[in-house]
């Protein structure tokens, strides 16, 4: 907050992530004052992550809510982009949805059918694709594949970058930033609060319902015997199994598993999850062999029984950002616009309920 400016409400965020940061700098640009209260890395899902603004190689048939909320939100990522003007966040810009069999084409194709009787206007967006074709696309895949589909505009950010980026840009508009993980929401000060602590959101407010899901990534370096990175995200069925490669500066982040987390605190990789991707990628990208391994992590995403996140109030003071599984970066910009809206509407609440009061005074005392 700039020195003279009055600030509208004081806010505190419980969570360090990409939807608290988010939430905290779309606060700050409306006025509040604003405290980020940050766990460290460790416990952020977004560390692990790689970092894809997808929609169109996400939605599934059922999820036609999240589907809709993803849309919404990609169509929000330039706005942020151009906020944190920062050219290293942004790593790409089209994806290439990649099948290895027919059966897994098949299976993307039945996909991008929903995806169409969804959204109509994307049809332009979805490009099919010969094997040859993607190849021209990327000439590192291997030879052979069962063909795809090009998705223009479905692009992704280095999510440190991203978290990076955001905390320059909170900085420069005088958010606090304090390190310190909160166990006790009645002693975390301001007006207004909002918990988007991930997983930990749990152990603050029993009430909301969340599960674990943990997952391994892994991030391969380039050498100067490798091939490029991909210039698109790859996001594969291959031979029944989902894997993706999302390029980076210095070379790609793989992923992902996916199964239930029994712990909130484990962050180990299994051997299995790590084979099954190193493995899978050897064989989409042969040249990705002569690459370094350069970190083998796991996160654990929290999400809700249905998937769609959970942004709303818990009660006058109190607000909730959670449950994004494992799109919190795609969905942030969505959800930052979503919690400043709510934001509003409690300032706005306050300021009808005092202008009564002093109507109420006025009638009372007749002056």
């Amino acid at each position: 907050m700039s020195d003279g400016i009055v600030p509208v409400g004081d806010l505190s965020v419980v969570g360090g992530g990409a939807v608290g940061l988010t939430c905290a700098l779309a606060a700050a640009d409306r006025g509040w004052r604003v405290r980020v209260f940050d766990a460290g890395p460790r416990w952020r899902a977004a560390h692990v992550a790689g970092g894809m603004l997808g929609c169109l190689a996400e939605g599934h048939p059922g999820q036609d809510r999240l589907l809709a909320i993803a849309r919404d939100s990609v169509a929000r990522w330039p706005a942020l982009l151009a906020r944190l003007d920062d050219p290293h966040v942004r790593v790409a810009t089209d994806s290439l949805l990649i099948g290895a069999t027919p059966a897994d084409v098949e299976h993307l194709r039945s996909q991008v059918g929903f995806l169409l009787s969804q959204a109509p206007s994307d049809a332009d967006r979805l490009i099919a694709r010969t094997a040859r074709e993607l190849r021209t696309d990327e000439p590192a895949l291997v030879r052979g594949t069962a063909g795809g589909f090009r998705a223009v505009g479905e692009g992704a950010v280095d999510n440190r970058e991203f978290i990076a980026a955001l905390h320059r840009s909170l900085d420069a508009a005088g958010v606090e930033r304090v390190a310190a993980e909160v166990t006790d929401l009645s002693q975390v000060p301001g007006d207004q609060v909002l918990v988007a602590a991930g997983l930990g959101t749990r152990r603050l407010l029993p009430e909301v319902d969340l599960r674990g899901e943990k997952g391994e990534i892994l991030r391969l370096r380039r050498t100067r015997w490798s091939v490029p990175p991909p210039r698109h995200v790859i996001r594969a069925r291959w031979h029944g199994r989902p894997v993706y490669l999302v390029p980076r500066a210095d070379g790609l982040v793989l992923g992902a598993t996916q199964y239930e987390a029994y712990d909130d605190a484990d962050r180990a990789p299994l051997a299995g999850g790590v084979a099954d991707l190193l493995a899978d990628a050897g064989e989409l990208m042969p040249g990705l062999r002569t690459y370094e391994l350069a970190e083998a992590g796991a996160g654990i995403r929290p999400s809700s029984p249905d998937g769609v996140p959970v942004v709303s109030r818990i009660d006058d003071r109190i607000t909730v950002a959670a449950g994004h599984g494992r799109n919190g970066v795609a969905l942030a910009p969505w959800t930052a616009d979503r919690f400043v809206d709510l934001l509003d509407e409690a300032r706005n609440g306050l300021a009808n309920a005092l202008s009564d009061k002093q109507i109420q005074n006025t009638i009372d005392t007749g002056v």
